[in-house]
């Protein structure tokens, strides 16, 4: 059984964003049970600055700046990559979940949430990091085998063009 870390930071989120209030800290990525699953390996920490602002249509808004580098398993090779992770989110608030599905969907307008008495800043925080983990991790050029230029030049199916010909 895991045990819950023991500083749990939760801010209003409302009020938080009323008084451009910040607040930074800094987590072990053993903290994060979600992101946990995704890595290969939980050793280090993320840096993260979260402050109280107002998006340019003037709603009380978190900007959540998160830093840190993530161990992951490259799913070409295999081999442990190191992805840097360095985002700066602005994330609207709503007072209901209506509220935020009666927006028209736009996929440039910044992400929302909905704003509690108590939002817990671990969560908001490993739900950036989540975000910034590619769908399938890759090193950039991989040494893998059969990821090697030769290898990617014979075709696995010259042998049947051949076979094909003699009939």
């Amino acid at each position: 059984m895991s045990h819950p870390p023991a500083h749990q930071p939760v801010i209003d989120g409302f009020e938080f964003a009323s008084a451009g209030a910040t607040q930074q800290g800094v987590w072990p990525l053993s903290d994060f049970p979600r992101l946990r699953d995704m890595l290969a390996a939980d050793a280090g920490e993320v840096r993260y600055e979260i402050s109280g602002v107002r998006d340019e249509r003037g709603r009380p808004s978190l900007r959540l700046k998160v830093s840190g580098t993530l161990a992951l398993r490259c799913q070409r090779c295999l081999e442990p990559m190191a992805l840097e992770v360095q985002t700066d989110e602005t994330l609207v608030l709503a007072a209901t979940l209506a509220e935020i599905h009666a927006e028209p969907a736009d996929a440039n307008a910044p992400d929302r949430v909905v704003a509690g008495k108590e939002m817990a800043l671990r969560e908001l925080v490993e739900d950036e990091l989540i975000l910034a983990v590619p769908y399938a991790p890759r090193h950039e050029s991989c040494t893998a085998a059969g990821a090697s230029d030769a290898a990617a030049k014979v075709s696995p199916f010259a042998e049947l063009r051949g076979l094909i010909r003699k009939h």
